[in-house]
C-alpha cells in the first residue's frame, strides 16, 4: 500500500425528520408486568431517543450493497460481522479497486489492501421541542399496537411497539467523507460524494429501522448543507440554506466539482 495522505474532509449536515413513526430498538430494561415489547433505544443520560450513527451507516450500506447486487450468500464476497449478519468484502484488490461500497462504506483492516474507513457517521439526537403538543404515551415516544396472526389457528397475539412519533425531529446530523491521496493524487475520491448521497436517497425510499414493512421508519433528509475542511480551514459550500436532499443530487456535478477544487493540493 502507497503512502497514504488525508487531502480533506467532506461533511454533509443537516436534519433529519421522521414522515411516519421510527423505531429503533433498544435492549428492554427489565421483565416488568406491563412493560413494552419493544423498546427505542435512548441516550442514557436524557433518556430520549435517538439514532445511532451505526444505524444509518449500516442501512446505507445494505441498501448500496443490494442495489448493486451483490450476492449475500457467496462466501468468497462476504464477511460475517455478527450473528446471522454478514456484509459484502471485496477479498481481491482488483475488484476492490471497482467498488465503491468497499471504498467508502469500509473493508476488514486485516486484509492488504485495506485503505482507512471513508465514511464516518455520527449518533443524531431528537429535539424534544419538536413534539411539543404531541400527546405521547412516554418521554417523547408513542405505543403502537399490532398483533401477530397464527397462520394455522388465526389467533391473534398482541404486542407493543414503541416509536417516535411522526414529525419528530433529529438535528445537526452529521456525515464526514474523508478523501485520500493514495499515491494517484486523489484521483477518483471526490466521485465518492455521489455514492453517499445515492445511499441517502436509497433510505429515504426505503426506512430506517424496525418494522418498515408496516409503515414505521420512513424519513426525510432536510435543511441540508455541505463543507469541506482542508487542514484546520473550514470552507462552506455557497447557496441557500435548507436544501432538501434531491436539490443536493441534482447538483453533484458542480458539488463534486467545487470539493474537488476545494481539496486538491495547490
Amino acid at each position: 500500500m502507497a503512502n497514504i495522505k488525508l487531502l480533506g474532509r467532506i461533511f454533509i449536515e443537516g436534519d433529519i425528520k421522521a414522515v411516519t413513526g421510527l423505531h429503533i430498538g433498544g435492549a428492554p430494561a427489565g421483565l416488568n408486568i406491563g412493560g413494552l415489547d419493544n423498546p427505542v433505544i435512548r441516550d442514557p443520560k436524557t433518556r430520549q431517543p435517538f439514532i445511532p450513527g451505526s444505524s444509518l451507516k449500516g442501512k446505507m450500506r445494505s441498501l448500496s450493497e443490494r442495489a448493486r447486487g451483490f450476492d449475500p450468500d457467496d462466501r468468497q464476497q462476504t464477511q460475517s460481522i455478527g450473528r446471522d449478519v454478514r456484509i459484502h468484502v471485496c477479498r481481491e484488490p482488483a475488484a476492490y479497486a471497482e467498488c465503491n461500497v468497499c471504498q467508502v462504506f469500509g473493508i476488514p483492516g486485516e486484509l492488504d489492501h485495506a485503505t482507512p474507513t471513508r465514511l464516518t457517521v455520527r449518533d443524531v439526537f431528537l429535539d424534544p421541542e419538536s413534539l411539543e403538543g404531541a400527546h405521547t404515551d412516554f418521554l417523547s415516544t408513542e405505543v403502537k399496537w399490532e398483533a401477530s396472526i397464527d397462520r394455522i389457528t388465526s389467533a391473534a397475539v398482541p404486542r407493543q411497539i414503541e416509536r417516535v412519533p411522526a414529525g419528530a425531529v433529529f438535528p445537526d446530523f452529521e456525515i464526514i467523507l474523508s478523501a485520500y491521496d493514495l499515491g494517484g493524487g486523489g484521483q477518483g475520491e471526490f466521485d465518492h460524494i455521489e455514492t453517499v448521497l445515492t445511499a441517502m436517497q436509497l433510505l429515504e425510499d426505503d426506512s430506517l429501522g424496525g418494522l418498515g414493512s408496516r409503515g414505521s421508519g420512513k424519513i426525510q433528509f432536510i435543511e441540508m448543507r455541505v463543507a469541506a475542511r482542508r487542514g484546520a480551514e473550514r470552507i462552506e459550500y455557497g447557496g441557500d440554506e435548507g436544501k432538501k436532499l434531491s436539490d443536493l443530487i441534482g447538483a453533484r456535478d458542480e458539488i463534486v466539482a467545487w470539493v474537488r477544487d476545494t481539496l486538491t493540493p495547490r
